[in-house]
Parts: structure tokens; sequence; C-alpha cells
């Protein structure tokens, strides 16, 4: 298997990489007692050289309930009945995985509102106000 590329700043060396084949369930005849066409890909993130020490504690937080207890990934990939479109599946599924849980959220930063927007907002509120003071009756 080639070397998985996820991001221009990481990918995956080919020798991290564990590729096993199972015969896929589900209906698809003498096919499916024959050929092992189901893919598992397994990673293991405690051992990789290609992740940074913050890019693995990250990761592992973020893949935490997709992890084993050995700290690997596992995908698998059962969609076609070919072995070839399995791999190339499975090894999609596991750059996309691992590109969306890469992702930092920006940081939040605090404003305040606008000198216009306060009083805005405060003579909004006083037309309101007074709207509601005179359709009462007694205005006073």
């Amino acid at each position: 298997m080639p070397a998985l590329f996820v991001s221009p700043s990481l990918t995956i060396p080919d020798d991290e990489l564990q590729i096993a084949f199972a015969r896929s369930s589900g209906p698809g005849g003498q096919n499916v007692n024959k050929v092992e066409t189901q893919v598992e890909l397994r990673w293991c993130l405690l051992r990789s050289r290609s992740l940074s020490e913050t890019d693995r504690a990250w990761l592992m937080q973020r893949l935490s309930t997709r992890l084993t207890s050995g700290g690997e990934l596992l995908i698998t990939s059962s969609l076609t009945r070919s072995q070839l479109q399995n791999r190339q599946d499975a090894a999609v599924k596991m750059a996309e995985i691992i590109r969306l849980a890469l992702v930092r959220p920006k940081r939040r930063r605090k404003t305040r509102p606008s000198r216009g927007s306060v009083e805005r907002r405060l003579s909004e509120k006083k037309r309101h106000s007074e709207q509601k003071r005179t359709r009462s009756g007694n205005a006073e």
C-alpha cells in the first residue's frame, strides 16, 4: 500500500499502515464465500513517526471513541465486491477522519459592541417603551 496523503503537513508512510483482508458478510452469492474482499486498515497513533507530540495528543483526545485499546485507528470497508476498490475506500475514509480530527477550532476573540450600536439599541428601547406607554390610555 502506498503512503497515505492526509494533508500538506501530514503523510503517513506505508510501513505504519497495516492492512488485512476478510470475507465480506451479506449477499453476494459464491463470491462472498470464496474471496476476501473486506479490507481492515489499521494505523497506530502511539507509535507513529509522522506525528508531532502535540498532534498526537490532540488526535488521541479527538479520536478517543474510534481508537482500539492499543491506540490504533481501525477502518473497515466492504462497500464493493472488489478488494482493490475497498482498499481505496478505506484509505480515503482514514484520511478524511484524520484530516477532520486535526482541525483545531478558532479561538474566540472577546469584542465589545460599538458606541453606535449601543445608542441605536437604547433609542429603540425608548421608542418602544414610549409606544407601549401611550397605548394604554393613561399617558401621564
